[in-house]
């Protein structure tokens, strides 16, 4: 089975049946058996309450009846798709959050942190902290937030788990990266929390994919399951290097990949 959830369409076309099609026909094309779009959740007004700041709000153009609607018109149309979310992980927005996801049909919701107070650790426009700050107490802040995720039990997977290490900034001290993924591994695992074995960070400065081999064998030795995506945001990256993607999921075990429905995980053999 290939799954690509984490899919994005709003940065690059409109949220109709139209532009979905083109990204329907190119996982047919690589292929993807499950297929769902989950878009950033902070373009949408209703979740101001969770996160805002200006360059989210520079970006927060859409109201959610209208990725309703595509999904409802996919569906009138016979289209196979999912319908997800990635939520940003804000530390004691728990509650703002839960009836967010709980007030949509989703049949997945990813839970990513891009996050750190104000800082967004992935965006080039903030790259530059990384050069401002400890890097061990950057690594810290942040695996802090993915315990929390964790811990929380709102998400059904975690996105690009590591992406903290986007622009290859990295600790030396292995010893103390093993001590953050082995914490986030065992708060995944205490709510059943899968993570995606993602390609994206083979188009990023990194150059790698998430996760680090390491952080992955962490995550299967606590018995945490993994979704395949690409994080595409054109259709041109859906099951980009997938077979490296594969070839990662087996060296660390895995066998199997998780496929959702209504929020509910089912199991399938890795092809």
């Amino acid at each position: 089975m290939r799954t690509d959830y984490h899919v994005h369409m709003a940065e690059t076309g409109n949220l109709d049946v139209d532009y979905l099609r083109t990204y329907i026909a190119k996982a047919k094309e690589e292929g993807i058996e499950e297929l769902g779009i989950s878009e950033h959740a902070y373009f949408f007004e209703e979740t101001r309450p969770i996160l805002s700041n200006p360059w989210v709000e520079n970006r927060r153009t859409l109201t959610f009846d209208t990725y309703q609607k595509m999904f409802d018109e996919a569906k009138e149309a016979d289209l196979p798709i999912k319908m997800g979310i990635e939520m940003d992980y804000m530390p004691g927005k728990e509650k703002e959050m839960k009836a967010f996801i709980d007030s949509h049909p989703f049949d997945y919701v990813i839970g990513s942190v891009h996050w750190i107070d104000e800082w967004g650790i992935d965006l080039a426009t903030f790259r530059e902290e990384y050069e401002k700050r400890d890097l061990k107490k950057v690594y810290e802040q942040y695996f802090d937030r993915v315990v929390t995720l964790g811990e929380s039990g709102l998400f059904d997977f975690m996105g690009h788990i590591d992406v903290i290490k986007v622009f290859g900034y990295r600790p030396d001290d292995r010893e103390f990266l093993r001590q953050q993924y082995k914490r986030a591994a065992k708060a995944l695992a205490s709510t059943n929390t899968c993570i995606e074995i993602s390609t994206a960070g083979l188009r990023k400065p990194v150059g790698e994919m998430y996760p680090d081999p390491e952080l992955l064998k962490s995550c299967k030795e606590e018995g945490i399951g993994i979704v395949l995506c690409s994080d595409a945001h054109k259709p041109d990256h859906l099951g980009h290097r997938y077979s490296e993607a594969i070839e990662l999921a087996r060296s660390a075990g895995y066998d199997e990949v998780h496929v959702f429905t209504n929020r509910q995980a089912e199991t399938y053999p890795i092809k």
